[in-house]
């Protein structure tokens, strides 16, 4: 209650102002305006607001201030109606095996929304329950302040109990169990491992009957592990080892000892290892046959006729006790040239191998083979037969290229010839080109000079030849024992050049196979093109002058040309056949190359002997050494006896001694004698000139 001294002189009214009054929470408290009499409205709870302040004022029924207003503080006295409350429900915490007394282990906290300055706030914690109970029933404390939990006897062992379940009870009123709240928590401690047990085996002998999957060391398998076995016995230990063999061992005597890798935890004073011995009993059972060489190479030439024998490739079976046949067949043959025995092994050919064919790689044919046994189960193995095949000189040269161009004057271009072989070296070049005999016009028109061991070039014999396309055939000969030839043809396309060599449009035409009648009519329908598109631009003033122009260009009684053309060739005349003409002509075998007369050879073939040295240019050269650089080369070239004369006499073969043919020296002809050559005036316009040369005619 509040009270004015001037309550008794006017008459006073009293209000409170402040939190819990006018502001909010508002109407906590009231007061009676007369008698100033304050009351508590509803109930009040601490943990939500403690404490309140408000202003009390007195004024006069008018509403002048009596009093100047006053402070109430107004506190709300705690009472225990909170529990104390665990952070966690369940904790988590972890010691080692055979720890000491007064370990830690955990911590657990519960909080009290009460006052903590008193009795009703002060928590304590006490272990209500142990699960297991053993080896005791009191393994921890915990301290009743702090919540920290520890540990209270000795005997913990992770091999008997791994895990703890411990209750904890944290009360407030200082633990106070008749007045104080209360609340558990689970608190769960595992027992961690330590080494403070030494590996021992529960038996001292064992004996285990194991299958022998033998191998041999030419086998992969052999190094990859084979034996294994999974014993009750030894508590589920497990071990491995190379395969084994029954042929070669039908039981082993094992002693196995097992120790710890880590040392033993500290005060344990037991051995770290221990020992048993094992017996092991193989039983055998069916091995594959695997062949000895394996991969087994064997050389031979090829070209070997079918049927011929080439090896024996047989297997090995290792099941010694085992009455087991071995039957062999064709795993991979790719060109199927290879036939196998089954009962033995032999290999024979059944084809002709040839080593150029594409089944060949690095000269080497690979084949694999089975050999299985008749045991049960069945069991087989493979083995690889390679075959190098050395080269025989079965393949001819084949000239390249194909296909060719060349001027119709010589000494413009030439043509670069090379031969492919495929066989190898020693059966491929040097190479020999040569021109055949027959037909005689192809050494007339053409030649063929030798460059070194594998080209030469092809060029024009004669100063003109018509544009066109000529089939040129040439002889190339290999080096092989014996030597192989054959008789390719390389068209030649003949065209007019300009003066760098290229071939002319118009030399493309020709060449193409037209003849000169051909040609000439396209130069003048082209000519006829032209002046039709002049007649267009200038057609009133130069018509009768484009008329005249195109009758003298398409009158074909004025087109007299002094033109040869080439017919065909008489030959010589009957008189000239009293000789015998295989006396000049080129042999068609080698033996004139092979027995050549010795010092006697072909000016343009490159003779045997030392080559000069040319002069090797200075990596820096002074500019004064250029010169003499050039001089030391030109001399050095020109006293090279192996580089080919061009510009020289070429001399085809050498005629020898004793020919049978008489000389040439007396054929001759003679002029003297009159001959009538009128008649030439009778073979048209074409002979006018002969006629005119020799006729004598009208105008002589």
């Amino acid at each position: 209650q509040i009270r004015s001294d001037k309550d008794k002189e006017i008459h006073i009214r009293y209000s409170i102002t402040g939190v819990g009054a006018d502001q909010p929470p508002m109407e906590v408290f009231s007061i009676d305006p007369v008698s100033g009499r304050m009351y508590v409205t509803r109930p009040m709870d601490r943990e939500e607001r403690a404490s309140y302040h408000l202003r009390a004022h007195a004024v006069d029924m008018n509403g002048n201030k009596v009093e100047n207003p006053i402070d109430l503080y107004i506190y709300v006295i705690d009472m225990n109606d909170n529990r104390p409350e665990f952070i966690n429900q369940v904790y988590n915490g972890s010691v080692d095996e055979g720890s000491k007394p007064g370990t830690y282990v955990m911590t657990v906290t519960a909080n009290d929304a009460d006052d903590v300055t008193t009795a009703n706030g002060m928590v304590r914690y006490r272990i209500v329950t142990q699960t297991p109970q053993s080896p005791s029933q009191n393994m921890f404390t915990i301290n009743s302040e702090t919540g920290d939990i520890v540990t209270v006897a000795a005997g913990l062992d992770r091999e008997k109990v791994q895990q703890y379940i411990v209750i904890v009870q944290a009360t407030d009123m200082e633990g106070n169990l008749n007045y104080g709240l209360s609340n558990t928590a689970t608190a769960i401690i595992t027992v961690t491992d330590v080494n403070d047990n030494p590996p021992e085996f529960t038996t001292s002998t064992v004996s285990i009957n194991a299958s022998a999957q033998g191998c041999r060391d030419t086998q992969p398998a052999c190094n990859q592990g084979g034996l294994s076995w999974n014993h009750r016995m030894f508590g589920g230990w497990k071990g491995s080892l190379k395969a084994v063999d029954y042929e070669m061992n039908r039981a082993f005597m094992l002693t196995v000892m097992v120790s710890n890798q880590a040392p033993l935890a500290s005060g344990i004073q037991m051995s770290f290892q221990s020992t048993a011995g094992v017996t092991i009993s193989v039983t055998d059972v069916n091995e594959a046959p695997y062949f000895p060489t394996n991969h087994k190479l064997i050389r031979l030439e090829e070209g070997v006729p079918m049927g011929t024998v080439l090896t024996t490739f047989s297997a090995v079976d290792p099941d010694r006790f085992m009455q087991q046949a071995v039957r062999y067949s064709k795993l991979s043959d790719p060109a199927n040239w290879l036939n196998i025995n089954a009962t033995n092994g032999q290999i024979t050919t059944a084809a002709v191998l040839d080593r150029e064919s594409d089944y060949i790689k690095n000269n080497v044919y690979e084949a694999t083979f089975l050999a299985a046994d008749n045991g049960v189960p069945p069991a087989s193995g493979t083995g690889t037969l390679q075959i190098y095949l050395i080269d025989i000189n079965d393949n001819a040269p084949e000239l390249l290229p194909k296909e060719a161009q060349i001027c119709e004057k010589p000494n413009l271009n030439v043509i670069n010839i090379t031969a492919a072989d495929a066989d190898i070296d020693p059966n491929v070049g040097p190479f020999v080109f040569e021109l055949p005999s027959v037909p005689s016009a192809v050494r007339k028109n053409w030649t063929i000079t030798r460059l070194n061991g594998d080209y030469a070039q092809l060029s024009l014999r004669i100063m003109y030849l018509e544009a066109g396309v000529y089939d040129v055939p040439i002889i190339v000969t290999d080096s092989g024992n014996p030597p192989l030839y054959n008789t390719s043809v390389i068209k030649v396309k003949v065209c007019p050049c300009d003066e760098n060599g290229d071939c002319t449009t118009i030399g493309a035409v020709a060449a193409a196979g037209l003849g000169t009648g051909a040609i000439i009519a396209i130069l003048i329908c082209i000519i006829i093109l032209l002046t039709m598109v002049l007649l267009f631009v200038v057609w009133m003033k130069r018509r009768e002058k484009e008329r005249h122009t195109k009758q003298l260009l398409i009158d074909p009684e004025d087109d007299v040309r002094d033109n040869i053309l080439k017919y065909d060739e008489e030959g010589g005349g009957e008189e000239d056949q009293d000789y015998d003409l295989s006396q000049l002509q080129q042999p068609e075998t080698m033996d004139h190359v092979l027995n050549k007369t010795p010092g006697v050879r072909r000016v343009d073939e490159r003779p045997i002997g030392a080559e000069p040295q040319y002069p090797i240019r200075p990596v820096i050269p002074h500019p004064g050494d250029i010169g003499d650089f050039i001089n030391e080369g030109l001399r050095a070239a020109d006293n090279d006896p192996t580089a080919p004369p061009y510009d020289s006499l070429l001399v085809f073969d050498y005629e020898g001694s004793g020919s049978t043919a008489g000389s040439v020296s007396s054929l001759n002809s003679s002029s003297s004698g009159d001959q009538d050559y009128d008649y030439l005036n009778d073979w048209g316009p074409r002979f006018k000139k002969l006629a005119d040369m020799y006729g004598g005619g009208e105008e002589d």
